[in-house]
C-alpha cells in the first residue's frame, strides 16, 4: 500500500529544479539564489523575468534589451483582437486568457525551432502578451476599444495604462511591479506542476502555459485572492470583522487568505504585501480595505489560538486582494494578474523540464494509482449484453 496517496503529493519531491525554492519552515522564498525580500525591494519585474527565464540577473545592456523586447511584443495581433471581440462579454477572463495562448502559437516566427534560445523567445513573447490580452478583454467586454501598449512605460505601468486607458499613478504602478515580482514563481505549485507534466510529453510551451492557466483558474490556487476580496466586501466595515470571523470559525468555515500548504510561519510575500496594501490604500484614498484586512488577520489568528491552540499565518492572497482593488483592478481580473506575473516562472520551469539532462529526470511523468473499484470475480466483472441486464 502506498502511504503517500490521496494527499495531493504533499511532501513528495517530483523533480530537481534550479528555478525557485520555498522554505516552508524558515519562511523563505528564493528565485535562483536570490531572496524574495531583496528582489522585491531592489529589482523590477523585467529583471526578475529575465532572471527566471535566462538563469542569471542581466547587466544594464541586457536588461535594456530585454525590457525593450517586452515592450515591443505587447502589441496584440489583429486576428486575436477579432477573436476577443467575438467572445460573449460574460466569458470569464481566465477562460479568455487560456484560449488566447494557443492562438498566439500561430504567430510563432520559428514554430519548428527546438533550440533553447527559440524557447526563451517564446517565453518572452508570452510574458509580453498576457497582460495585453487581459487588459484588452476587460475593455472589449465593456464595449470599449483596447488601448495600445505604450512602450515607454514599465511592464506593470503599461498594464494599468492598457487596462484603464490613462497614465497610471507612478506609486501604484511601482506597487504593482513589486506584486508581480512576488508572484513570478513559487516552487512546484499546482499550475507549475501542470506545466511541467504537459511539457514532459514533448508538447509545446503554448500547450504547457495554457494548461497551467487552467490549473491557476481554480479558487484553491489562483482564484483565492478574488475570494478574499469577496469576503472583504461582504464584511464591509472593520467593526464587523470580529463577529464575521467568530461566526465563520464556529461554523467550521474557511477564512480565505489565511493558511498555506507549505509555509508553517510567515509567508514572506504576505509580509511584504501587507505594507504595500497599506501604502496603496492611503495613496488611492481608500485605507479602509487595508484596515478590514488587518483586522481579519488578527481575528483569525486569535480565533485559531483560542479554538485549536495553534498559529495560522496570512498567505499571499490576503493582502494582494485589497492592493489590486484600490488600483481599480476588477475582482475577476485578480487571477489573470497572477498569471501575468507567473507566466515567466512557468516558462522557466518548462525550459528546465524540456532541456534537462537525461540523467536528471524521467522522460515522462507517469505516477501510479491504486484501483479501489469493484471486482465482480477473480479478475473482473462478467460482461452481460444490454438486453440481458436486470
Amino acid at each position: 500500500m502506498n502511504d503517500t496517496k490521496n494527499i495531493g503529493l504533499r511532501g513528495v519531491a517530483v523533480a530537481d529544479t534550479k528555478v525557485s525554492h520555498v522554505d516552508g519552515q524558515g519562511g523563505r522564498l528564493i528565485y535562483r539564489g536570490y531572496d524574495i525580500e531583496v528582489l522585491a525591494e531592489r529589482s523590477t519585474y523585467e529583471e526578475v523575468a529575465y532572471l527566471l527565464i535566462r538563469g542569471e540577473l542581466p547587466d544594464a545592456r541586457e536588461l535594456q534589451t530585454f525590457s525593450q523586447a517586452l515592450a515591443a511584443r505587447r502589441q496584440l495581433p489583429p486576428d486575436l483582437l477579432a477573436v476577443l471581440r467575438a467572445c460573449h462579454p460574460d466569458t470569464a477572463p481566465m477562460d479568455v486568457l487560456q484560449a488566447s495562448v494557443p492562438l498566439l502559437a500561430h504567430h510563432d516566427p520559428r514554430p519548428g525551432d527546438g533550440t533553447k534560445e527559440a524557447e526563451r523567445q517564446r517565453a518572452l513573447d508570452l510574458t509580453a502578451k498576457l497582460p495585453a490580452v487581459a487588459a484588452a478583454w476587460h475593455r472589449v467586454r465593456r464595449g470599449f476599444e483596447p488601448v495600445p501598449s505604450d512602450g515607454t512605460l514599465s511592464h506593470a505601468a503599461d498594464f494599468l495604462h492598457m487596462l484603464h486607458g490613462d497614465a497610471p499613478d507612478p506609486g501604484l504602478a511601482r506597487e504593482l511591479d513589486t506584486a508581480l515580482v512576488l508572484h513570478a514563481d513559487h516552487g512546484m505549485n499546482a499550475s507549475t506542476f501542470t506545466a511541467r507534466t504537459v511539457v514532459s510529453t514533448r508538447a509545446s510551451l503554448y500547450a504547457a502555459v495554457s494548461a497551467a492557466l487552467g490549473a491557476l483558474s481554480g479558487e484553491l490556487h489562483g482564484g483565492a485572492n478574488a475570494r478574499v476580496m469577496e469576503m472583504l466586501e461582504e464584511i464591509g466595515d472593520a467593526d464587523r470583522v470580529d463577529d464575521y470571523i467568530r461566526l465563520a470559525l464556529d461554523s467550521g468555515g474557511r477564512i480565505m487568505g489565511m493558511g498555506h500548504a507549505i509555509y508553517r510561519t510567515d509567508d514572506p510575500r504576505a509580509v511584504i504585501l501587507q505594507g504595500m496594501s497599506q501604502r496603496a490604500g492611503v495613496r488611492a484614498g481608500e485605507p479602509n480595505w487595508f484596515e478590514i484586512t488587518r483586522r481579519v488577520q488578527e481575528a483569525t489568528q486569535a480565533g485559531f489560538r483560542e479554538r485549536k491552540g495553534a498559529e495560522i499565518y496570512p498567505n499571499v492572497d490576503l493582502y494582494s486582494a485589497s492592493l489590486y482593488h484600490v488600483m481599480g483592478i476588477p475582482r475577476d481580473l485578480f487571477t489573470p494578474v497572477f498569471a501575468v506575473a507567473r507566466v515567466a516562472g512557468w516558462s522557466a520551469h518548462v525550459i528546465e523540464e524540456r532541456y534537462a539532462e537525461a540523467a536528471e529526470k524521467p522522460e515522462l511523468y507517469r505516477p501510479l494509482s491504486e484501483y479501489v473499484g469493484r471486482y465482480c470475480g477473480p479478475e473482473s466483472c462478467e460482461y452481460v449484453p444490454p438486453g440481458e441486464r436486470k
